[in-house]
């Protein structure tokens, strides 16, 4: 579907035409026509499939077309981290360029008084994160009785996060007439029905794809290694070696990301560090060195993994295994995004190999194992059991008490007793990723909204 196709003012057209947006992504195209109709949207896509212009399009055209200038915020859009927060203002401010329409920022790590004041002009679309929002709420600095819109972005990462309680408090400040949309790279999240259910009234859902589903533009591998040593050698090689504009390394630790960026620094390559202890004016300083080509390698932890979109990356590297599947479809979601092919890579070492191997059960395929011939490694993966002596058919060795003895045939009876009810389940067969489906209200009836 091309964007000219769609029934959007002149003015967002314009911003669109010079932003080079054409043709509308698989989330834009079929997410646009049901929400500027009005109706509640439950959304599933992935990472980089262009979710965000997907909501700020609709809201934007509909207060281009029906101008309330004299009302308070038109639109909230609730985000679980800062860098998220940027995205979308930046988003907001490319495509609202020709209108009237403003937009204003509410994070964590920002100035209080100075948001005070981006509250009292009254910006018609507000972005927020739930613990910074919830501040001003107790202070009694908003105002969304007016509200027409409410946008819960990535919303299974702030239930992770902690700020369900928080969302659902903010919810119950915004006016109940108002059109809700929830969008997330997955909803198979516990507790998420719960929120929809208090959210989203009659809602259509629409899932582009399953968290499940592999990549078809990200190259995926593992690289064996035998330690941490290692690892950093196998690390600075594949810096060094592979082809990119722009690397992401990632970590599960604050103190892990601090080790490694001076240890690659000392080796002459361009690197910076991202992490949830760095005030946002550090992350802002290092995000504008990225993007200006001072450094050209990124460590982070999973704060990175949601909410950043930076051109231009073309590797992500696993320092250490994500701890779930999901995290670890976020993070490589930093590449290969919009249709550009990218490389992820995971180093896994001997304790990390189970991770790796539940990952790989839980989105249903094979990483392609590779090696780096000049850093070859002792650990090839978790040893085969060998069979025991007696399921070889081999006899105890004579003399040894109770060598060759038969067990009572009561005590066989008690045993195969004690066995009944119980049975063996095969382990499950991985199955194939599945193709990327489409369906509106497929199976998804939660009821309306509790008034």
């Amino acid at each position: 579907m091309l964007f000219s196709e769609l029934a959007l003012h002149e003015r967002v057209q314009k911003a669109l035409s010079e932003l080079g947006f054409e043709q509308a992504t698989p989330v834009q195209e079929h997410t646009l026509p049901l929400a500027m109709t009005g109706k509640d949207l439950m959304v599933s896509a992935e990472t980089g499939s262009g979710k965000t212009a997907a909501f700020l399009l609709p809201m934007l055209n509909h207060m281009h077309t029906t101008p309330s200038p004299k009302t308070s915020t038109r639109a909230l859009v609730l985000v679980p981290t800062r860098e998220l927060g940027l995205q979308v203002l930046k988003e907001c401010e490319a495509l609202a360029r020709y209108t009237y329409i403003k937009a204003g920022l509410i994070v964590g790590g920002e100035d209080y008084r100075h948001q005070v004041n981006t509250l009292r002009k009254n910006p018609e679309i507000l972005i927020a994160t739930p613990g910074r929002l919830i501040e001003h709420i107790k202070n009694g600095n908003h105002d969304f009785s007016d509200l027409e819109y409410l946008v819960l972005d990535e919303a299974d990462r702030m239930l992770d996060m902690g700020f369900g309680p928080d969302v659902l408090s903010i919810v119950e400040e915004c006016h109940g007439e108002r059109q809700t949309f929830l969008f997330s790279a997955t909803l198979e999240v516990r507790g998420l029905g719960e929120m929809a259910y208090r959210v989203l009234n009659d809602p259509a859902r629409l899932k582009l794809n399953s968290v499940r589903e592999k990549h078809a533009n990200i190259h995926q591998q593992i690289i064996l290694s035998d330690d941490t040593a290692h690892k950093e050698k196998q690390l600075i090689w594949l810096l060094r070696n592979e082809t990119y504009d722009k690397a992401l390394v990632f970590t599960n630790t604050k103190a892990r990301a601090e080790e490694f960026v001076g240890k690659i620094r000392v080796k002459g390559l361009k690197v910076g560090v991202l992490h949830g202890d760095m005030d946002q004016r550090e992350r802002k300083h290092v995000m504008r060195l990225l993007l200006d080509g001072k450094i050209n390698i990124l460590i982070a932890t999973d704060v990175a993994a949601r909410g950043l979109d930076i051109k231009g990356v073309e590797l992500v590297i696993n320092l250490e295994m994500a701890r779930n599947g999901d995290d670890y479809v976020h993070r490589i979601g930093r590449t290969g995004r919009a249709g550009e092919q990218g490389l992820a890579i995971s180093l896994i070492g001997p304790d990390e190999w189970n991770r790796m191997s539940g990952i790989e059960r839980y989105l249903r395929l094979r990483f392609e194992k590779r090696t780096i011939k000049e850093l070859p490694g002792s650990y090839k993966g978790p040893k085969k059991l060998k069979s025991s002596g007696k399921a070889a058919g081999k006899k105890k060795p004579a003399g040894k008490k109770g060598a060759g003895k038969k067990q009572p045939a009561d005590k066989q009876r008690h045993r195969e007793q004690k066995n009944v009810g119980k049975r063996r389940t095969p382990a499950a067969e991985a199955k194939p990723a599945t193709a990327t489906t489409t369906s509106t209200d497929s199976g998804f009836e939660p009821p309306k909204r509790r008034k």
